[in-house]
């Protein structure tokens, strides 16, 4: 819980990319909503600024975007804007729909990252904004950062080919001079400014840097990336050992911590973990789930599953335990498997 109300800020989320990393999943099930350690990914993030004093979050929808307003509209009671980016041209494309709708300081969060650090430091920012960055060893995913000697951007870089840097920005910025910050957007549009063919927000960083701004740079206290399956599992592990719960009675079953079973499901003859995530109303039987993610809805009888992600709606179906599988189907998939050799 954050000590004071952060006041004065609009928040903008950009959620309109297809998720094409996570595939099959992302084809009928919006990114945003995938189903991590008890929950949609979304839902990790918004609860984080559940103690700030947003006057409107203003969501920069496109790929299955009704079922983004859907899920918004049915379980939060904030004001919210939705804003179609009809245009897929990249993150600064995005923030560019917004400045009709922006008077006052911004936070921009995107949706790969789940981040824990503490944003009460935004009441004290003395400076024109904050980026909060990570080392990561995969720097070319990412946009990257070169500080100064006072910790300040010095220059990023989106998703480079030569190692600058390892310092990641991790979709986490507030910007205090938000004239400035739309002012670089328009500054990057007038000249063209491209990389890989999109417009990206560390040219407008800079563009505010080179004109005096100073954007302080700030680690995180844990990211949790869910850009693609394998470090979605991973992140999915790290949540659950803070998130450990089983909400649904079990027979005959073993229960091997972390994991999170939530209300309405049937388990029964199984051994579930560790670091296991379950949906509601899924129906696991005589199965063996290891790092696996299973949305709602999943059905899964007679089979060992390791590293797996089922989308909403899934059946997959074996002849015994005898062997592991891994898999990754999207929503309504029926997969029935045949019997493994003896181990």
């Amino acid at each position: 819980m954050l000590p004071t109300l952060i006041r004065n800020v609009k928040v903008i989320i950009p959620l309109a990319g297809k998720g094409t990393r996570m595939r099959p999943h992302t084809h009928t099930r919006a990114k945003p909503l995938l189903y991590v350690a008890g929950k949609p990914v979304l839902d990790h993030i918004l609860d984080r600024l559940a103690d700030l004093d947003v006057s409107e979050y203003l969501f920069i929808t496109g790929h299955l975007k009704e079922q983004i307003e859907e899920h918004i509209t049915a379980n939060y009671a904030f004001k919210a804007r939705f804003i179609e980016q009809a245009v897929q041209d990249g993150t600064a494309g995005a923030c560019r729909l917004v400045e009709p709708y922006v008077d006052e300081p911004i936070l921009i969060v995107f949706v790969d990252t789940i981040f824990d650090t503490d944003l009460s430091v935004i009441e004290a920012c003395k400076s024109e904004g904050l980026i909060w960055a990570q080392e990561v060893e995969d720097y070319q995913r990412f946009g990257v950062i070169v500080t100064d000697a006072d910790g300040n951007v010095k220059n990023m870089v989106e998703k480079p080919d030569t190692p600058i840097s390892k310092l990641a920005n991790i979709g986490l910025y507030y910007i205090k001079d938000y004239k400035a910050f739309f002012k670089g957007i328009a500054h990057v549009y007038d000249k063209g400014l491209k990389t890989k063919g999109e417009y990206f927000l560390p040219e407008v960083f800079m563009h505010m840097v080179r004109h005096g701004a100073k954007l302080q740079v700030l680690p995180v206290e844990a990211w949790y990336d869910c850009g693609k399956p394998e470090t979605t599992l991973e992140s999915n592990a790290r949540l659950l050992a803070k998130l450990h719960a089983v909400k649904s009675p079990t027979k005959g079953t073993k229960i091997i911590k972390p994991v999170y079973i939530e209300e309405g499901c049937l388990v029964e003859s199984a051994e579930i973990g560790p670091n296991v995530s379950i949906a509601k109303d899924c129906i696991i039987q005589r199965a063996k789930l290891v790092d696996c993610i299973l949305d709602e809805g999943a059905v899964v009888r007679d089979i060992a599953l390791r590293d797996s992600i089922l989308g909403r709606e899934t059946t997959i179906e074996g002849a015994d335990t005898a062997q592991e599988f891994s898999m990754r189907l999207g929503c309504n998939a029926t997969t029935t498997l045949p019997k493994g050799p003896k181990k």
